[in-house]
């Protein structure tokens, strides 16, 4: 048997003493990665001061948004009715699925079934888009989708986990809490991140969706809505001059207290809050207002149909996340849909969907198109990026006795507009029925990253140190989608 030919420094590292001293300079890496790391001195990692945790900061790269717009609906859209036009479906509808499975997530397999709503040409693309979404349809010249993302689950709550924190597991960091932590905000009198739960519920998985897992707390979400804002932000019962009063003999003694024990920055982190809870005070009543919006506006968007609530509702929150992008919130995330409620509340239509989605639709897509159209009307997609996805698509085939569809991870739709997006692409495909990714294909960990490159930050080099992990939004995956870059 021949012995393998050893380079000097491979025979000294397999000798007791080459050994010994390589094993304890490694350790001592270590040890001093891990110092440093808590020390925020490694190099990619940003510099917070406790004292004021959303201080802008530099990004990575040049940016392209300064923003970013997140339309989450929630119940896995099928993109089947929506963005996918698939005419073998329509050729095949009734048949069996030659081949495919048995059984899926609710149960066994029924018969294919076609589009539920009539596609036709938009644009100057001449994009394929339902009629279920007719106002949406409309902005197709303005929109790059992609059509080949996957997800590594079909259940719900963690799938939202997956899209909202790059892990299906609670406890992760969502990307508006990344996005903050990593360049905080301009604006110093509203919160970096703000979510707005739909008017009928928060989604299933609640606020782990804008939660900031491992990060520090500070760079949770905020939740507000025109419908409640911000709780326990009024004084209680007392004259604004009291207040203010009140405030300021606070601050002094909050800025003795700090004085007195220098280098504490849970201490330096709490203040802050309280001081930003304080300017909110004065901001946001003014921002969540909206009897100076003109009537034509809330025409526009729908907010004054006294026919439909929760269109009306939604509308509202639209029109607030315009508000608050144009205040300067770094980031905001708008939910359309709420919990798991067999499609009643949200998109997760197994058992009705046609009756379900007309419901969802007319919520979502008036509003919707309106918000958008008036941002970019406004000139605030020249630095604000919108992204439209929801948690994973629907099967081509009916559950066997009902009329919907079953969950489906294997090949979905998303899409993005405004800053740093190529206009009027169609990336990525699935099979000829829609059930899977089959080029350029996407795992969601794809969409993160590419976000977080236009907001200038290279998601490899975004990270932060928990029990002993260099963690990452995109874990140890994720490519730029190059193809919607403009």
């Amino acid at each position: 048997m021949s012995t393998p030919n050893l380079s000097t420094s491979g025979r000294h590292f397999l000798n007791r003493r080459g050994f010994l001293g390589n094993a304890a300079t490694g350790l001592g890496s270590i040890a001093l990665l891990d110092l440093l790391s808590k020390d925020c001195l490694l190099a990619d990692q940003p510099q917070i001061d406790p004292a004021r945790p959303f201080a802008t900061r530099t990004s990575h790269l040049p940016a392209k948004a300064k923003n970013v717009l997140v339309i989450f609906c929630a119940g896995g859209v099928s993109q089947l009715e929506t963005w996918e036009y698939k005419p073998k479906l329509i050729e095949l509808d009734g048949r069996p699925l030659e081949g495919g499975p048995a059984v899926t997530f609710q149960g066994p397999a029924g018969d294919l079934a076609r589009p539920q709503y009539k596609f036709r040409q938009r644009g100057q693309t001449g994009k394929w888009v339902s009629d279920m979404i007719p106002h949406l349809a409309e902005l197709t010249d303005d929109i790059a989708f992609i059509h080949s993302l996957t997800s590594i689950t079909n259940t719900h709550g963690p799938a939202e986990n997956f899209l909202s924190t790059g892990s299906q597991l609670d406890g992760f960091p969502s990307l508006g809490a990344w996005t903050s932590y990593a360049l905080g905000t301009e604006n110093q009198n509203l919160p970096a991140y703000v979510a707005i739960p739909d008017p009928r519920g928060v989604p299933q998985n609640g606020s782990n969706n804008w939660g900031p897992g491992f990060l520090p707390a500070a760079f949770q979400g905020t939740t507000v809505s025109s419908k409640s804002p911000i709780r326990h932000l009024q004084a209680p019962g007392i004259s604004d001059a009291a207040d203010e009063a009140s405030r300021s003999l606070l601050q002094r003694m909050n800025e003795r207290h700090l004085d007195q024990h220098p280098g504490d920055s849970k201490l330096a982190a709490r203040i802050a809050s309280y001081e930003l809870a304080a300017r909110m005070q004065l901001s946001v009543p003014e921002i969540t207002d909206l009897s100076s919006e003109p009537a034509h506006v809330l025409k526009s968007y729908g907010a004054d149909d006294e026919s439909n609530p929760n269109r009306a509702a939604y509308a509202k929150n639209c029109i607030l996340a315009r508000r608050l992008i144009e205040s300067g919130v770094r980031f905001v995330q708008l939910f359309n849909g709420a919990y798991a409620s067999g499609g009643a509340l949200n998109w997760d239509g197994h058992g009705k969907l046609k009756e379900q989605y007309d419901t969802h639709a007319e919520i979502l897509d008036q509003p919707t198109a309106a918000m958008i159209k008036d941002m970019k009307a406004r000139g605030l997609l020249d630095d604000t990026l919108i992204v439209w996805c929801t948690e994973f698509g629907r099967m081509p085939f009916f559950q066997k006795g009902a009329k919907g569809r079953d969950h489906n991870p294997d090949g979905f739709t998303c899409w993005m507009t405004g800053a740093g997006v190529k206009p009027g692409v169609s990336h990525g495909m699935t099979d000829e029925l829609g059930q899977k990714a089959v080029e350029d294909i996407h795992p969601l960990y794809d969409l993160n990253a590419t976000i977080l490159h236009l907001l200038g930050l290279d998601h490899e080099r975004l990270t932060f140190e928990h029990n002993g992990i260099e963690r990452r939004l995109t874990n140890v995956e994720g490519h730029l989608i190059r193809e919607v870059l403009a």
